[in-house]
């Protein structure tokens, strides 16, 4: 097998189609409602117009909730609110459907798909069908070692392309993304803070879960010692991501990527997919045309992330705790879009009366009998 080189993508991914586009703001145009009468949703409804490539927009009808677990090294450091080596437990919440995740999917009819890429746990706790596909248990700590090989790297992108390609040809029309991960946020500011050339403090949050002032500081210096080891790979993509990044990472790096040269879109949630979806846009800048930011997560290295991306989130509503929960009540909002750019109807063009004739122009009785006879 050839290395894989992330550079590639960036011949594959075309951008959604503009002229689809300019035929949805032209029937937008003619549509009942005034233009800007319904704020972002018309912009929304254009921009799945083209991703479809159909006027009218067609319905999202077989959305997907897809969450990429992992656990990391760097938890060790007690720079988060959950134990270290505790992935296994959020998995199993979601599967239980336990976590709010799984309340939100399950009340919205949306089936909910976990790939366990590198949980620290032995297989036999979770479903052969979440497990199949893991690279390896658990990452490296990033702040003095490697997260991966540059072997494990590949063979997680490579994963997240697999599972891209699984969904996109069993008709997913759009995914919801997410992450399940214990020290994943850590490793996103590393990224981050590496592809905007910015400093740990600037990057460093208290993640979905919480931490207080002391293990913010422990966070942050972890993040400054994983930097140094992220500037020199810079370069390349994938050695950035085994220096610095995790199995669940990479993975959702070449998901993203794969889904935008399917023509997939995908709602991004927080910090971990943001991060993911940066060092995807490093690597094809059109990518990120195939992506929609769902929310704040309050994380500063998210906002850096999206800002970076041009992607302007959808919800605000300091929903913190990850696990694609913000991206998925975004997803009413863009199905919403679609039944209103496709189910509104036209503007009705006024009926044009003739004016009335002028006395003079009226025949006269008699010359009307004489033309019947």
């Amino acid at each position: 097998m050839s290395r894989l080189n992330l550079d590639d993508f960036s011949d594959l991914i075309e951008r959604p189609d503009s002229g689809t586009r300019r035929d949805a703001e032209e029937r937008r145009e003619r549509l009942a409602v005034p233009p800007g009468a319904l704020g972002r949703l018309d912009e929304l409804g254009e921009w799945l117009s083209a991703a479809q490539g159909a006027v009218p927009v067609r319905p999202v009808e077989r959305p997907r909730v897809v969450l990429f677990a992992g656990d990391h090294g760097v938890a060790e450091l007690d720079v988060s609110g959950r134990p270290a080596g505790g992935t296994h437990a959020l998995v199993r919440a979601v599967l239980d459907g336990a976590s709010p995740v799984a309340v939100l999917a399950r009340r919205a009819g949306v089936p909910v798909r976990v790939v366990d890429a590198g949980v620290d746990c032995d297989p036999e706790l979770l479903p052969a069908d979440v497990v199949r596909h893991r690279v390896r248990r658990g990452s490296g700590r990033i702040d003095r070692e490697d997260a991966l090989s540059p072997e494990e790297a590949e063979q997680a992108v490579r994963l997240g392309m697999a599972i891209a390609d699984e969904e996109a040809d069993s008709g997913t029309d759009l995914v919801v993304l997410g992450d399940l991960s214990v020290g994943g946020t850590t490793s996103a500011a590393t990224l981050i803070a590496a592809l905007c050339g910015t400093d740990a403090s600037v990057v460093t949050g208290r993640g979905g879960a919480g931490i207080d002032d002391l293990a913010w500081m422990r966070k942050c210096a972890a993040v400054r010692d994983a930097l140094r080891r992220a500037r020199p790979v810079l370069g390349d993509q994938l050695e950035l991501l085994a220096a610095v990044g995790g199995a669940d990472l990479a993975a959702t790096t070449g998901f993203l990527l794969q889904s935008a040269v399917r023509r997939m879109p995908v709602i991004l949630d927080g910090v971990v997919s943001a991060a993911c979806a940066l060092v995807a846009q490093r690597a094809a800048f059109r990518a990120p045309d195939w992506w929609l930011a769902g929310q704040v997560s309050g994380e500063p290295a998210q906002a850096k992330a999206l800002d970076r991306m041009a992607l302007e989130p959808l919800l605000d509503h300091g929903v913190t705790v990850g696990e694609g929960t913000g991206a998925l009540l975004a997803l009413p909002l863009v199905q919403a879009a679609a039944a209103l750019a496709a189910d509104l109807p036209e503007k009705q063009a006024p009926e044009k009366q003739e004016p009335d004739k002028p006395e003079s122009d009226k025949p006269e009785p008699e010359k009307q009998a004489s033309a019947q006879d």
